[in-house]
């Protein structure tokens, strides 16, 4: 008597329920591992960047880099759009609706742009991750009652109540509920490291987003007022 003789014996609504689980285990250990492996792969290349970034001579040589080397992390990806911003900006000014205003402003508008697509990209995956944790205990527990019902079914069939035939199939079921919270324990888990590590990147990000707009505008960094945010300021205008 075990969880395969359990499994064997159910009915497809209990098989179906386990391949439920099973899907929702694999799913978010993909996730989990694949986002996991590409935010310490992120965290490799920005420290590499941002160093080369901070010790360049001049920004033609920061421009030479990227074009060289390509872009393979966000702050890379915020600094090829704003330096590639403000060159469109300069050269051929204001030819289209969406690159209306100064300089400064298409400028905030293509830093609040990448902001929002870096954000997004990092938040993909995590609802599907949220949804199993929230979900896969319910799922569990609704195969131990469906188990527990019909096991509750053969016992009221052949008319043996004793504790000896009543542990084996209840306690069968159970496990039902051990595998959903196998299932839903390491994706929430998971969730919650993977949203405060983007949590923490995202603030970075959007430090180094002041700092890049401040030097593009003025040709230096801003070490003061860094709690001042041009993007925050136009966003709550509108």
């Amino acid at each position: 008597m075990g969880f395969g003789h359990f499994i064997k014996n159910t009915d497809v609504v209990g098989q179906g329920l386990f391949v439920i689980l099973v899907i929702m285990s694999l799913l978010s250990w993909a996730l989990i591992i694949t986002k996991g492996v590409g935010l310490i792969l992120r965290q490799r290349r920005s420290k590499t960047f941002l160093n080369f970034f901070w010790n360049a001579t001049s920004l033609e040589a920061v421009q030479h880099e990227i074009t060289t080397h390509g872009v393979s992390e966000p702050f890379a990806h915020l600094t090829s759009h704003a330096m590639h911003a403000q060159a469109h900006h300069a050269r051929y000014g204001a030819a289209k609706l969406e690159e209306a205003g100064s300089a400064q402003d298409f400028l905030t508008r293509t830093i609040k742009k990448v902001l929002d697509e870096e954000t997004m990209r990092l938040e993909s995956g995590l609802a599907v991750l949220a949804t199993i944790g929230a979900t896969a205990p319910f799922v569990g527990l609704f195969g131990t009652v469906w188990g527990v019902y019909h096991a509750l079914l053969a016992i009221g069939a052949t008319g043996a109540g004793t504790l000896d035939k009543v542990a084996g199939p209840v306690g069968e079921a159970l496990v039902m509920t051990g595998v959903g919270l196998a299932v839903a324990i390491p994706a929430v888990m998971g969730y919650n490291w993977l949203t405060r590590s983007n949590r923490v990147w995202g603030a970075r990000l959007d430090a180094f987003a002041f700092e890049l707009f401040t030097f593009l505008s003025t040709g230096q960094t801003l070490k003061t007022n860094a709690n001042v945010h041009p993007l925050k300021t136009t966003s709550t205008g509108n």
